[in-house]
């Protein structure tokens, strides 16, 4: 057994957490009042993970969810105090060597304006309502092969 690979950021409801693990199988996800366990197998080798997090706060287990795709498992955290910043995902200062911040997806939102503040609920709406892998949306008139209207051709190297 391994821990997964995984990234997390902060936001004033909520903190996200994707583990990052290819083909998971058998995922299970407990959320407790201040722990977060995490289990799959991954990969084509059926690596066997596990994560066993002491968060830094408390959360409300009952309004956290987690999804499943290809390429990792997210987890949407419910704060039990929202508008609280977490400086860190775990209660203990230690560095843990599988753990990172996701600065893709990181937002000082402590100085956030009104405006911004009514597109991030718009954002945890959405992920307190995400369901499972069948929910997503299809795409449609989508075709692969489709040229670019101001694609030219390119002339033949010499």
């Amino acid at each position: 057994m391994q821990p997964a690979i995984a990234k997390w950021y902060d936001r004033r409801d909520y903190v996200f957490i994707e583990f990052c693990v290819e083909d998971s199988k058998d995922v299970r996800v407990n959320f407790e009042k201040s722990k977060c366990d995490f289990s799959c197998l991954g990969g084509t080798d059926n690596i066997k993970h596990l994560n066993e997090i002491d968060l830094f706060e408390a959360i409300d287990q009952n309004e956290c969810k987690h999804k499943r795709t290809d390429r990792s498992v997210l987890c949407c955290l419910r704060k039990a105090e929202s508008g609280k910043s977490w400086p860190r995902l775990t209660k203990e200062k230690a560095k843990l060597s599988w753990l990172s911040v996701d600065f893709n997806n990181w937002k000082d939102w402590e100085d956030d304006s009104d405006e911004e503040l009514s597109n991030f609920d718009r954002f945890s709406e959405m992920m307190s309502n995400m369901g499972g892998e069948d929910d997503l949306p299809d795409v449609d008139g989508v075709d692969d092969e489709s040229e670019d209207s101001d694609d030219e051709k390119m002339p033949d190297l010499e």
